[in-house]
């Protein structure tokens, strides 16, 4: 396989590969529909989202929409009253079906939250209910100067069926989520930055060149304790601290015993740039 590719799927998702600067994207491809979930991008984002783990060659995974808006939530239309069928809409199975149809939300959301591989969030316009669980969900969120967020739910009559209730309290605390899911007010950028959940703002025309370098830099540093700090950080949110540094010695006595320390510590003396492998 070629160092860089780019596969254009048919559901709505457009996946470059760069193994050359060791990163991958994964477009939301619907534009015309504000890059809404349907059944079928949901799927292709899950396979997408599986391989790009699976690839030791890609380091860091960029997810972005095209068009003017980052992701409007899940398709309408495949909702009460619209015109395809989908998970979210109700059928003959009632309540039931509609739970087990969650299945796919699920695997994107824990695809991105438990993945190894850091995966950055180029926000480049509005992210709406489950778009906004789509970014929260990320590492790192870098937006362009224009995006908003709001968990839109409410204005539907639904409960944030995405994850939100789990996300939310984490990242922007108690007080701040709830004021979120319970009015569904749109959040500007400046408003999010200042809450510590974007790393960057920046202009439209800056957006994927400024997640890009994010990417590169990432893919440059050593894979193995990258995978681990991503891991810790992840399940320590459910951790007390005791047991947190024990795991963290577990952690550290793997990546104390890689060739990539040894890399490290020898061109941090003969003062080059490390070159990592993941070993």
């Amino acid at each position: 396989m070629s160092e860089y590719a780019q596969v254009t799927n048919n559901d709505g998702l457009i996946t470059d590969v760069n193994r050359e600067q060791g990163y991958a994207t994964l477009t939301l491809n619907r534009p015309d529909r504000l890059n809404s979930l349907g059944s079928e991008l949901l799927k292709s984002l899950v396979d997408s989202l599986k391989s790009v783990a699976s690839d030791d060659s890609i380091r860091a995974i960029i997810i972005t929409g095209a068009g003017r808006a980052f992701c409007s939530g899940a398709d309408t239309d495949e909702m009460s009253g619209g015109k395809s069928d989908g998970p979210h809409k109700p059928g003959p199975e009632g309540a039931e079906g509609l739970r087990r149809g969650f299945h796919l939300a699920q695997e994107v959301i824990l695809g991105i939250h438990e993945m190894e591989k850091p995966v950055i969030a180029a926000v480049n316009g509005d992210a709406v209910g489950a778009g906004f669980d789509l970014a929260c969900a990320c590492d790192i969120r870098i937006a362009s100067d224009n995006a908003r967020f709001m968990a839109a739910y409410i204005h539907v009559g639904l409960f944030p069926g995405y994850g939100g209730t789990w996300l939310y309290p984490r990242l922007f605390g108690h007080a701040k989520a709830a004021e979120l899911m319970y009015t569904g007010r749109f959040m500007d950028v400046t408003e999010a930055e200042n809450l510590g959940f974007l790393n960057d703002v920046v202009s439209g025309e800056e957006l994927i060149g400024k997640a890009q370098d994010m990417a590169r830099s990432i893919a440059c540093g050593p894979p193995i304790a990258i995978r681990l700090a991503k891991s810790m950080m992840r399940r320590g949110l459910s951790m007390d601290l005791k047991t947190s540094l024990e795991m963290a010695a577990v952690a550290e006595s793997i990546t104390l015993s890689s060739n990539d320390h040894v890399e490290g510590m020898e061109a941090l003396r003969q003062k080059r740039r490390p070159k990592f492998k993941g070993i």
